[in-house]
């Protein structure tokens, strides 16, 4: 996944006065092994966020099947227990990622993840041994506080130390790392679920599977370091020119020292954020926007990823059938990821939001007309690319439009409302799912992606390129 620097921009072995500067020497790090080491390593959090995100379809069979959840009947809240757990993980990610994740913007994008990735992992081993469904739902809403400080924080911490020419190439391949759990979970639950080993049913090691990995994870992510962006922020340069310089290590080329102008010129601090930033003139527009996108391209995402099973066993087919069948749909989420990442670019972020959004809108109406297993499956692999294409394009989207000092708490506040609409949109389609059936689930899915295509493709700024320290 190596290339030369992007036209127009000299290679710093070649000219490395000029890159004195610490944004300039960060847009300047060419796109070596060791880059896309590092950013496969930091994706490594997020790809237990969406390996727990995706559990919710595929273990409420085993939960059932343990007489822990009750199918058809009324359970925690009034409502059934399978919608009960969808909300909760949803609602335990809004409050993570609207009132804690933008606490990164003070703490640390480092710290603040490596906390949330240790939360995630606790509360999801505790989560494995309940017996009982209002503890099971009670941490799995703490589990998804813990989730929605993590992926928010990845999304800045990734936006803030890759050159601006490959953020969306960036945020491509780090979604293939991190969607590399969907099969996966898919997979292991197929396996797992109808088992019981030493005592334990299969569902209860498919969620400690997650949290044991996630240990592991947090052990090797020990040694990343800060943001050099936000130390900047926080006045903190020499240390921020030291990350850079590692990274220049990390790249195989020569490390630039600033000068002391520029090590003057920095001295000035920015302001520190507040809520009330995000709503500047110059911002307000910008936040509405990502706030309406976030509330429906979440119902076309998760309606039909956590949904799948349930839509699969809807059109005919068997419980283990529809999570075999599942796995090979899902299989296009790293896939898509991977193949995005040679055009992702080459196209601006809002175009492809809106592109993608359209490819489902097309597949997703065919996906309501189809009996067959295979045409199924067809119809589904290429809704979940476009799930998985939409997916890294308004992350890195999001990340653009908003400056250092508000960007964890401005990402994190609109990214908040895509886990909040999912809390009442998971009760919506198991309604819709009772009485109009999976055909009625797909249109409400249409209907909501038509929306992002308008909401990003009418008010969306363009970003490709930019420099996040001219915003």
């Amino acid at each position: 996944m190596s290339e030369a620097c992007a036209p127009g921009i000299p290679s710093p072995q070649n000219n490395p006065i000029k890159y004195n500067k610490l944004s300039d020497r960060l847009d300047a790090l060419p796109a070596t092994a060791g880059l896309w080491r590092f950013i496969a390593l930091l994706s490594l959090g997020g790809f237990f966020e969406l390996y727990d995100l995706f559990q919710t379809g595929y273990i409420s069979s085993g939960l059932i099947s343990e007489n822990i959840f009750h199918l058809g009947e009324l359970g925690v809240f009034g409502i059934s227990d399978q919608a009960a757990f969808a909300s909760a993980t949803f609602l335990g990610l809004f409050i993570g990622a609207s009132l804690l994740a933008p606490h990164a913007d003070r703490f640390g994008r480092r710290m603040t993840f490596m906390f949330a990735l240790a939360w995630y992992g606790c509360f999801s081993m505790l989560m494995a041994f309940q017996n009982q469904a209002e503890w099971i739902i009670f941490c799995r809403f703490l589990v998804g506080v813990g989730l929605g400080i993590e992926l928010v924080t990845i999304d800045t911490y990734l936006s803030e130390c890759v050159p601006s020419r490959l953020r969306s190439k960036a945020f491509a391949f780090a979604f293939f790392v991190q969607f590399l759990s969907v099969p996966a979970v898919a997979l292991m639950s197929w396996w797992l679920v109808p088992q019981t080993i030493l005592g334990l049913t299969g569902w209860r090691w498919v969620v400690i599977a997650g949290a044991v990995c996630s240990m592991v994870i947090w052990l090797v992510r020990k040694n990343l370091p800060e943001s050099p962006r936000w130390l900047a922020q926080q006045g903190r340069h020499q240390e921020a020119h030291q990350v850079v310089s590692g990274l220049e290590i990390r790249c195989g080329v020569p490390v630039t020292a600033p000068s002391p102008a520029e090590m003057e010129t920095a001295a000035t601090q920015k302001p520190q954020g507040r809520f009330r930033d995000i709503w500047r003139p110059e911002y307000r527009q910008r936040t509405l926007m990502l706030v309406v996108m976030n509330i429906f391209q979440a119902i076309g995402f998760f309606g039909f990823g956590n949904w799948l099973p349930a839509l699969l066993s809807g059109k005919g087919a068997s419980i283990t059938h529809s999570l075999l069948y599942a796995f090979f749909i899902t299989l296009a989420y790293p896939l898509g990821s991977l193949i995005c990442s040679r055009y992702a670019d080459k196209i601006e972020n809002k175009w492809q939001i809106v592109l993608s959004s359209l490819m489902t809108v097309i597949f997703g109406t065919l996906f309501a007309l189809q009996t067959n297993p295979l045409l199924l499956i067809i119809c589904g692999f290429c809704i979940t690319y476009s799930n998985a294409w939409l997916t890294f394009s308004y992350h890195a989207y999001q990340t653009e439009v908003f400056p250092t000092f508000i960007r964890a708490r401005a990402v994190g506040f609109c990214y908040s409302f895509s886990r909040l609409s999912t809390v009442f949109s998971s009760i919506i389609i198991g309604m819709i799912l009772q009485v109009a059936g999976t055909q009625g689930v797909v249109a409400f899915i249409v209907v909501s992606m038509l929306i992002v295509m308008l909401t990003i493709g009418i008010f969306g700024p363009k970003t490709r390129g930019i420099n996040l320290d001219d915003i």
